[in-house]
């Protein structure tokens, strides 16, 4: 296994020693983005850290246009979506919401874009369809590379094991491993 962080502008700064990879919070919806994406992205390139961006999806809203707003301002191989909310949406919709993001990012990247999200959260179903996506599973409830797995998957990519004081990621792998999932199909 190997250890990234990942980050967002509620941490403006962070060392990236001993970090392989690294997810900087790109975008929200489909208007907001973070202020610090461009440094964290800055120090992750003079790191030599393999670098990721990620939205966080807003189900409410559209999904192909959040998919675009992503893509205009990330510039990482690594793709994600952070999905946690469901903006008030049954779960059926906030899982259609995603397939549409996660297939528009597929269709304009060329790559297959993680999901992140938390167990209780996939276990509703607000996950369904997605199966066949890397999953990042946020708990730091659980020991390191030892997450429980919630349904469609059968098993995880990346697990965001702590949250203090950075949220600290592990990749089920090699770092050889981990980049192909940022090479175009």
């Amino acid at each position: 296994m190997i250890e990234g962080i990942d980050v967002s502008d509620w941490l403006p700064s962070v060392e990236w020693d001993g970090a392989l990879f690294g997810f900087a919070r790109a975008t929200e919806g489909d208007r907001g983005t973070d202020a610090a994406y461009a440094g964290h992205r800055a120090a992750m390139n003079a790191a030599g850290v393999l670098a990721g961006a990620y939205h966080v999806a807003r189900p409410g809203g559209d999904p192909l246009a959040q998919a675009t707003h992503f893509l205009s301002h990330s510039d990482a191989g690594l793709l994600a979506v952070d999905l946690r909310v469901s903006d008030g949406l049954a779960p059926a919709e906030v899982a259609a919401f995603a397939r549409r993001w996660c297939d528009e990012v597929r269709r304009l990247a060329g790559v297959r874009p993680i999901v992140r999200t938390m167990r209780h959260f996939a276990a509703e179903g607000n996950c369904a369809g997605l199966e066949d996506l890397p999953l990042w599973i946020t708990a730091p409830d659980r020991p390191r590379g030892q997450p429980a797995v919630p349904p469609p998957w059968t098993s995880w990519t990346l697990h965001q094991y702590a949250n203090s004081p950075v949220n600290r990621d592990t990749f089920a792998g090699s770092l050889e491993e981990l980049s192909t999932l940022a090479t175009r199909e």
